[in-house]
């Protein structure tokens, strides 16, 4: 394995060859997924598709934070906030600061006053509707950053994953320099296809999008249904095939803590068996999956390259896979980490 260090906009990247052919490439994709609210992760992301000078770039689900920071204005114009098991007090100078740390590991921070934070410990009702309304500000934000970041040329697809509520699609739907993969069929190039979906096999979390097998499987065959040359096309589904070590997670007692035996976690295949059966069944060019942050990885099912970049969106880094390919040869396979 080679591994190279580039620097970019103050940002370092590491990249490690799996494998590497001399061979012209044709298409250039990046791959990254599960970025749960890290702005730093998302920013990444797009700085690399442009210094990689990308084709696609693809998010492939999970987009959202998982919760909100209230920072409270005192009268003696102090703040307070409640971050990381303990309480933090700063002043005004300190602000900037504190919020950038709090958006860092995929929370929300939210500016608020000493009367609404009451309100908000009183009535979850509340908190709900602050949630939603400082996740949709900031997606549309990030999205808003594209032009900004990537070049004109490169196309931009996300697939809201199984954390992603619903308001999240109306916002890519309606954003102009973003594709939403979910169900679709998007032409990558000539001869490959991807249909994407962001729905998951039942978990302990009974998240926005999950169904059981049966119902995931009738899902992906519609979705299946819409592509021309199977054989070449590009599954981005987020949950990962069932046994495939891209699947591997915790196995939890009914607290939901890891269980450990002989001083290790015990890990156990929690991917979809339906995503599974559909790679079996159809054999398509590639699988790209994230769900399971630990389970980085690349293997095949048949003639099917499966991937799982994993997700370290809490420690700001970036996970991906730079993938090129040329007709029905993958002529790069390329791990991305910063």
């Amino acid at each position: 394995m080679i591994l190279i260090w580039k620097r970019v906009k103050k940002e370092w990247f590491r990249l490690s060859f799996l494998f590497k052919r001399k061979k012209e490439v044709e298409t250039r994709i990046l791959f990254a997924t599960d970025m749960h609210g890290s702005e730093g992760v998302w920013r990444k992301f797009l700085n690399a598709s442009a210094m990689l000078k990308v084709d696609v770039a693809i998010c492939g689900g999970d987009l959202t934070g998982k919760m909100l920071v209230p920072v409270v204005k005192h009268k003696d114009g102090k703040y307070s906030y409640y971050h990381l098991k303990r309480t933090h007090m700063v002043d005004e100078s300190e602000i900037d600061k504190a919020l950038k740390e709090i958006r860092g590991i995929g929370y929300y921070p939210y500016l608020t006053d000493e009367s609404e934070y009451e309100e908000m410990v009183k009535n979850p009702k509340k908190v709900d509707e602050v949630f939603h309304k400082v996740m949709a500000s900031t997606i549309k934000s990030w999205l808003d950053l594209i032009p900004q970041k990537v070049p004109s040329e490169t196309r931009v697809v996300v697939c809201p994953g199984n954390d992603d509520r619903p308001v999240v699609d109306e916002i890519v739907n309606n954003h102009k320099y973003v594709i939403n993969g979910e169900g679709k069929v998007i032409e990558i190039d000539d001869s490959h296809e991807m249909v994407s979906c962001g729905w998951v096999n039942p978990s302990p979390w009974k998240t926005s999008r999950e169904e059981e097998e049966e119902k995931l499987e009738e899902r992906l065959e519609k979705y299946i249904s819409q592509l021309r040359n199977v054989e070449n096309a590009i599954f981005n589904f987020h949950a990962p095939p069932y046994q495939s070590k891209l699947d591997e997670a915790p196995l939890l007692d009914k607290n939901l803590n890891p269980v450990i035996q002989s001083g290790s976690v015990v890990m156990v295949p929690v991917g979809s068996k339906a995503v599974r059966k559909m790679i079996e069944k159809y054999q398509p060019f590639l699988g790209l999956h994230g769900h399971i942050h630990e389970a980085a990885g690349s293997m095949k099912i048949g003639r099917t390259y499966c991937v799982n970049p994993g997700s370290e969106y809490a420690e700001g880094i970036l996970r991906a896979f730079l993938i090129e390919f040329k007709g029905n040869k993958i002529t790069r396979l390329q791990r991305i980490e910063g």
